[in-house]
């Protein structure tokens, strides 16, 4: 598994994919920041991460929209189909490998917190448990995204489905109560930026990131008995 992931990590950085999503959000990171500091006067690094988890509805497809669909387009999937990998190791390998990516972009948000630790005392604990809650919500965003890149060969439709999802989630809960207690923007925002661990919340992000990797697999399952 670790060769795959090393590929398909490599992979998002020999094409402009990597550099393009942590361009963006480094760039959307900057102007919340600067916003929260020098126009609200804030020294509260979770503001930033509040703001920046409303982009990940539209960035976070661009590292997942290729995932399988490139892979179909290409025509290399029968390969990925027949080789000697598991269909789960390979699946898994690739979850991993887009987690990494955005991994990385946190930890470039460190920075900031540098910057406002000249400015004041943002509290520590407090801003560990934003990181961890952001990470968290994109990772599961990544697992539905992957989901998607699955079920077509059109990077663009896989995008769109995905996009699609997480508006779809987003605003559900406005129309209706019954879907708060499911909704991955509700479980970031009610707890993690407040700087609470709750466990409800975080047992939904790591459920729902495993049940959309355990879908893809089943995709691919279903493709590679087809094939």
């Amino acid at each position: 598994m670790w060769a795959i992931i090393k590929k398909e990590f490599k992979s998002y950085f020999l094409s402009p994919i990597g550099y393009i999503y942590i361009g963006i959000f480094l760039l959307m990171c900057s102007v919340f920041f600067y916003l929260d500091v020098y126009y609200y006067s804030s020294t509260d690094f979770t503001y930033m991460f509040g703001s920046v988890a409303t982009i990940l509805t539209f960035i976070v497809p661009l590292i997942t929209m290729r995932m399988f669909s490139e892979e179909r387009k290409n025509g290399t999937e029968q390969l990925l189909l027949t080789s000697p990998r598991s269909i789960s190791s390979v699946v898994i390998g690739k979850f991993i490998a887009a987690s990494l990516v955005v991994l990385v972009s946190v930890v470039f948000t460190l920075i900031y917190y540098g910057i406002l630790c000249y400015f004041g005392e943002p509290q520590l604990g407090k801003s560990l448990i934003a990181i961890l809650g952001f990470a968290l919500l994109a990772i599961a965003y990544i697992s539905f995204g992957m989901f998607a890149s699955s079920l077509t060969e059109n990077q663009i439709i896989a995008a769109v489905i995905s996009v699609g999802f997480f508006l779809l989630s987003w605003f559900l809960p406005n129309f209706s109560s019954s879907f708060s207690d499911f909704s991955l923007m509700n479980a970031f925002y009610m707890s993690f930026i407040n700087g609470a661990i709750s466990i409800q919340n975080l047992v939904l992000l790591v459920s729902f990131a495993a049940l959309f990797v355990i879908f893809t697999i089943m995709v691919m399952q279903r493709r590679k008995s087809v094939k």
